[in-house]
């Protein structure tokens, strides 16, 4: 098994408020999960209206097939309109010898 972890930060505009910022998050969130079956949060800035990190956890049988993931996730970030990508922290995490 391949694992890897992403942080990506983003700025969000056109927000004005809190409720405005969960109405562009939310969705996002969402579509990230439905991408290919990742694991997403938001991990960070939950207090401001126009930032916004969250953490995606992406696994795969083989090297290869992890990074078809990353690229997926990382077009579908640039893709979104509302949200203007700030930082993208890409960790990958090794299986322990045994």
């Amino acid at each position: 098994m391949h694992a890897a972890a992403m942080r990506i930060e983003v700025h969000i505009p056109h927000s004005l408020s809190l409720k405005h910022k969960r109405k562009v998050v939310r969705p996002f969130v969402e579509g990230l999960r439905r991408l290919a079956s990742l694991s997403v949060a938001e991990v960070g800035m939950h207090d401001t209206w126009q930032r916004a990190a969250f953490g995606v956890a992406i696994a795969a049988p083989d090297a290869v097939e992890l990074e078809r993931l990353i690229d997926r996730v990382r077009r579908y970030v640039d893709e979104q309109l509302e949200l203007a990508v700030t930082d993208v922290k890409l960790t990958y995490l090794e299986a322990p010898d045994g």
